[in-house]
């Protein structure tokens, strides 16, 4: 078993292979939660604005990143070179290090809101509860990212 597990991870797959490998079965559940974060984010008023805009262009960023890791990977574009199972591990370790960077700021953004008197009650308590939706999808796509990093990092380490 774990000589079938090692042969799997020293190879990159292609194609639907990428839903049956270890690191790579991560792509969807990235995209899907990373995806959420932006949309949540998206939906509320919160000042300061500065750390939510970072939390922006961090979700929307790793979002359009992976999903193109995702087509290079599902059309076979990195078979032609050796050099793609580094690349791979050294995006998803950005992703993660991005990923940490933004949802620390959004925690604290989050809580601050609590006892924010800029909005109707109304309001603040549905922004709160968005944001908090957000900071614990932020924080499952970080375990994702890094989670797929370590993977990776197997996987390079054999290939």
């Amino acid at each position: 078993m774990a000589a079938a597990t090692a042969q799997t991870m020293g190879n990159l797959p292609s194609g639907v292979g990428i839903c049956t490998t270890a690191p790579d079965i991560f792509y969807l559940p990235e995209l899907v939660f990373g995806g959420l974060v932006w949309i949540l984010v998206a939906s509320t008023h919160v000042k300061p604005e500065n750390p939510q805009g970072w939390v922006m262009f961090v979700s929307i960023f790793c979002f359009i990143m992976t999903f193109l890791w995702l087509l290079i990977f599902v059309s076979g574009g990195h078979k032609n070179n050796s050099g793609w199972a580094t690349a791979d591990f050294v995006y998803h370790l950005l992703a993660a290090i991005f990923y940490l960077s933004a949802s620390v700021p959004l925690a604290t953004v989050t809580l601050d809101m609590k006892n924010s008197t800029l909005v109707s009650e109304v309001d603040r308590l549905r922004y709160y509860r968005i944001d908090i939706a957000a900071v614990v999808f932020s924080y499952v796509v970080t375990l994702l990212y890094f989670i797929h990093c370590i993977l990776s990092a197997v996987r390079w380490k054999n290939f």
